[in-house]
């Protein structure tokens, strides 16, 4: 048997996926067996009828049901949309054709089973065009041929025969089972032909003069319906109601509909009147005021909507759901992966890339290393115009858990492995490949980008694979997986003490990471001062075993490269250490805002016009200043759950003499499971979002009592986060049952707004991106390596009027309230302690007394007891009050 061709999914715009197959040998439907082996049935779609001008009722009527199509437009198609294209099924037909001109007929009956059919020889094309005109006798012929052979047959009758279907009819059929009652209706003959006589009747006998014989259910008889006959349809619910009042008592009733007027006299009368004078003056004043407030205003305005914000001609504010707009899978890898990052790219629009990894454990990894170096770890490159092919693949050494872009130049790209390996790309001879063209001109409101892949026709199917340009020392690097990686900002640089001075170069060169060892480590992509001169002999080997496609911007750093500062965070009295899973430096500049997207095109233009990296010059110089007023401190999650306050800035062990990391700042265990996101608010630079474990918290960067906003226990755990990029209010977390919550603190702070299902598997990255002012997307990422694009709604994407300083306001009154928590614990604790004073006093009194006075007072309490016992015997009637007196003096 022949193989079965692979299958791929194509998503766009939350659309139903389309299955297509991918080999091009499908051999196309020919209609050989109906006698017409030129021609060839299609489905064109209503985007297909657009672009080749071919649409029903418009294009093709029933005057002129066919359209010549050229061979080059249908090639064109080919090129832009591959197997998408709806000519894909008879390519093959289409690049045999003789011609120029290939015929497109439409098949309003659909006599060949589809709406289109396209003829695939020149001769049918000429027939169709061109019919052959017969002859009127041959024509008078035809029609009396069939006249004259029909003949016709009587019908023969049978004998009946019986199948035993008379027994299935008798037990259908409806019999009566009960007795049939006889009424008998009988009169005096007398009566009969007899005048009718009419009477008076006493109408105040009988309520209202009205007397009904109404129906009554008589309960002695019961008649069983046993079979009944009833035609049902599947129709909506309806529901009778009535307005009118039941008429049960009727009574009677008039109704006026001559209208009332005053005679003559009775109007004189009236308008002399003194009452109607004194009314209309009295009442003038307001009547003219009325009238006078009418003009000036619009009594029957809408208050609330004017208090409303205009509605902006995108969108909808009452839908509040994700829509998802397009979605991307690797069908080309031969084992089963996740999405471990995602980054969409900082300058070209429409372009996003993703890190994939195994689905693997620590036991499972070892067990099939073998296998696993021979299958290429990458980053894929993703388009909107090609949801079926990566552009770009970044091969590295081992499966990537963390990428970033450089700021100061998109094409320079920093990785880490699994393994504790750093990794760097340069893709700026690839950058050509990619373009974004802008449509419309500078006049028109209605401007928007399109990304587009400039790719050959022959290497649209090639996948282009980069090759790193360095790798890091795995000797001195990280012993375990990188779990976050950061460019330091372009305007400072710091050294291996941890000191700040000012970056001249003008260009990001550092680089920090944390790994699962337990330390966080600073980079530097420039190279170092060499203490011995390299003999040459050596350098010439190192330059022969440099791979053609492998550009030498980093070369300096390929198999030498190790951190210059390790920062190690101890638990103090222990020996174990922190183990760090994400951090948050003071200048984060992972979020591209609005704003600044310009500005940074134009970095990019300059940077690759330039190419500062090509000409790096030596570390750290001497001779820079350094920047006193520099925040050093930032924020780290940990494996534990831990939030960690610290400093990078080393200190010297006053004993030993050698640099250690100080002591955290604060330490909080908020999270009861591993911190997946630490984040800064992209509207307030000291605000942070934490994601781990179960729950979520903000952070307010100087409080050290706590966290401003703690949720409680989700149903699921939480696996990702990330703050809106246009709404300071709203962040986004993904859960480990596929789920993403999305929190509105304007709407509520105890629980998230809405909830929203994307997919069955767990989330692994979410990452929004602003595509325009009136679209944004988010990228979901999951666990069985699909990367979900969604487009978010207007109500997320556009903050009200005053949202910005309403959230401020809502995190001030969160530390006030703190600070007051915080008082009331001192309170109580002074409380407590003047508790605990008041009681050591009494002791102390109770010592400092004489025997005389101890037993002077245990002989009043004593008597006093004996006269409670006395009152109450006496009350209760068992003694009396003589014996009262004998009883004291027994005592």
């Amino acid at each position: 048997m022949a193989p079965k061709p692979q299958k791929r999914k194509i998503s766009k715009r939350g659309k139903n996926k389309i299955t297509l197959p991918v080999s091009e040998e499908a051999e196309p439907i020919n209609m050989e067996s109906m006698g017409h082996p030129e021609i060839y049935p299609l489905v064109l779609t209503t985007k297909t009828q657009e672009i080749f001008n071919c649409r029903v009722d418009e294009d093709i009527t029933d005057e002129q049901p066919y359209k010549l199509i050229r061979k080059e437009d249908i090639f064109a198609d080919f090129v832009n949309r591959a197997a998408v294209s709806d000519f894909y099924p008879v390519k093959k037909i289409i690049q045999e054709y003789p011609g120029d001109e290939l015929l497109l007929v439409y098949d309003k009956d659909f006599r060949y089973g589809l709406n289109f059919y396209l003829i695939g020889t020149e001769e049918g094309k000429e027939n169709y065009l061109n019919p052959l005109e017969v002859p009127e006798e041959q024509e008078e012929y035809k029609e009396h041929i069939p006249e004259d052979l029909y003949v016709y047959k009587p019908p023969v009758s049978k004998p009946w025969v019986s199948l035993g279907s008379e027994k299935e009819i008798d037990e259908e059929t409806v019999k009566e089972s009960t007795k049939q009652i006889t009424y008998m209706i009988s009169r005096k003959r007398s009566e009969f032909g007899a005048p009718i006589k009419f009477s008076d009747q006493n109408a105040s006998s009988v309520k209202d003069a009205y007397i009904e014989c109404t129906a009554y259910p008589d309960k002695n008889f019961t008649l069983k319906q046993l079979e009944r006959d009833v035609g049902m349809q599947v129709v909506p619910q309806i529901k009778d109601i009535s307005t009118q009042t039941r008429w049960t008592y009727p009574q009677n009733a008039t109704t006026q509909y001559h209208p009332r007027e005053f005679s003559e006299e009775e109007k004189k009368t009236l308008e002399q009147s003194k009452t109607l004078t004194d009314f209309l003056n009295n009442v003038s004043m307001s009547v003219e005021i009325a009238l006078q407030q009418n003009e000036i205003m619009n009594v029957f305005i809408d208050d609330w909507k004017r208090l409303a914000e205009e509605e902006g001609t995108f969108g909808d504010k009452t839908d509040t759901h994700l829509k998802e707009y397009q979605s991307f899978t690797d069908l080309h890898s031969p084992t089963e992966k996740m999405i471990t990052c995602v980054s969409w790219h900082p300058v070209i629009f429409g372009l996003i890339a993703v890190s994939v990894a195994v689905r693997l454990s620590f036991e499972e990894r070892v067990h099939f290393s073998g296998k696993l170096l021979l299958q290429p770890s990458l980053i894929l490159f993703w388009s909107f115009s090609d949801p079926i092919h990566p552009q770009l693949m970044l091969e590295s050494p081992d499966d990537i858990f963390c990428f970033e872009f450089c700021p100061s130049d998109p094409n320079i790209i920093a990785g880490g492995c699994i393994n504790g390996q750093i990794v760097m790309w340069d893709i700026t001879t690839h950058a050509d490949r990619i373009e974004n063209i802008k449509v419309g001109g500078s006049r028109s409101k209605k401007v928007t980008l399109k990304p587009l892949f400039l790719l050959e026709p022959e290497s649209n199917k090639e996948v282009m694979y980069i090759r790193h340009c360095a790798v890091s020392s795995i000797e001195n690097g990280h012993r375990k997986v990188i779990t976050d990686i950061h460019w330091l900002s372009d305007t400072f640089e710091i050294n291996r003490l941890g000191s700040v001075f000012e970056n001249r170069s003008g260009i990001s060169c550092q680089l920090a990471t944390c790994s699962a060892d337990c330390t966080i480590c600073f980079w530097d992509i420039r190279p170092q001062k060499a203490l011995t001169p390299q003999p040459t002999e050596k350098k010439k080997e190192e330059s022969i075993e440099i791979p053609f496609d492998v550009p030498s911007t980093f070369l300096h750093l390929d198999l030498s490269w190790k951190p210059f500062s390790k920062i190690r965070l101890s638990k103090g009295e222990t020996t174990l250490d922190h183990c760090p899973t994400k951090i948050s430096l003071s200048d984060d500049t992972l979020l591209y805002k609005e704003q600044d997207k310009a500005a940074a095109q134009d970095k990019a233009v300059k940077a690759g016009e330039a190419r500062p990296y090509q000409n790096l010059e030596e570390g750290l110089a001497n001779h820079l200043e350094p920047i006193d007023d520099f925040c050093t401190k930032f924020f780290v999650g940990t494996e534990e759950g831990e939030v960690i306050y610290t400093d990078w800035k080393m200190e010297r062990d006053p004993e030993t003499g050698r640099l250690m990391t100080k002591k955290p700042v604060s330490l909080y265990t908020v999270h009861d499971g591993a911190v997946h996101t630490v984040q800064r608010s992209p509207f307030y630079h000291d605000i942070i979002l934490t994601v781990g474990g179960w729950n979520v918290a903000i952070w307010k960067e100087g409080v050290m009592t706590g966290p401003l906003l703690q949720s409680c226990c989700a149903p699921k755990r939480y696996t990702s986060g990330h703050w809106s990029l246009t709404r300071p209010g709203v962040f986004y977390i993904g859960r480990e049952d596929g789920y993403l919550d999305i929190w509105d603190l304007l709407e509520k702070t105890h629980e998230p707004a809405q909830s929203q299902n994307i997919c069955i598997t767990m989330i692994t990255c979410v990452k929004p991106w602003t595509f325009s002012a009136k679209q944004q997307f988010i990228a979901v990422a999951d666990y069985f390596g699909t990367l979900h694009i969604l487009e978010i709604p207007w109500t997320l994407s556009h903050p009200s009027t005053n949202e910005v300083s309403s959230i401020h306001y809502y995190f001030e009154r969160e530390v006030k309230h703190l600070e007051y928590v915080e008082q009331r614990k001192k309170i109580r604790e002074q409380e407590k302690k003047d508790m605990k004073l008041e009681m050591e006093k009494k002791k102390v009194k109770m010592h400092q007394k004489s025997k005389e006075q101890m037993e002077a007072e245990l002989k009043m309490e004593y008597e006093s007891y004996l006269e409670l016992e006395r009152n109450v015997l006496v009350n209760l009637g068992l003694i009396k009050v003589k014996e009262t007196m004998s009883y004291v003096e027994m005592v």
